[in-house]
């Protein structure tokens, strides 16, 4: 996938990594990273820029119109704090919910939810979930003001 441009064969690979179709309406420019892949869903008219890195293991969700900018990372996954544990992954869903669009280099961090029309920032690192409607940034990620 990563060796191609041609739109329908980008598609249908991912679709084979994700064991899903994906829409014809979405658009993913290579690379895209991806550790598993059957624990993403992609939905439709979904742009995803360059150098994306998707580590689904908790469970990746990206809704309808969502719009993922160069570098951005859904990281899924994650280690216990304790040395004793820390070899361990505690995996937790991620979900960006329709219309979010989410800024260059911005970090998703495991267990958080995108709300609906959300903007994140570049080069956030969000480890809080996003209010619908509200605009975020920063490292961690700090809510900035409401979309009207």
């Amino acid at each position: 996938m990563n060796n191609s441009s041609n739109p329908e064969e980008i598609r249908s690979i991912l679709g084979q990594i994700t064991e899903s179709e994906i829409d014809a309406s979405t658009a993913v420019f290579p690379p895209l990273y991806i550790n598993y892949g059957k624990n993403t869903k992609i939905g439709k008219n979904v742009f995803i820029n360059f150098g994306c890195t998707f580590l689904d293991l908790g469970g990746i969700t990206i809704e309808d119109n969502v719009l993922l900018a160069p570098g951005v990372k859904l990281l899924s996954e994650s280690h216990p704090l304790s040395p004793e544990d820390r070899q361990s992954l505690v995996p937790k869903p991620i979900h960006v919910k329709r219309n979010a669009w989410i800024g260059a280099n911005a970090t998703i961090l495991q267990g958080v939810t995108v709300g609906e029309n959300a903007v994140v920032a570049a080069g956030a690192v969000v480890s809080k979930d996003v209010p619908a409607n509200a605009v975020v940034s920063g490292i961690p990620a700090k809510f900035i003001k409401s979309i009207e």
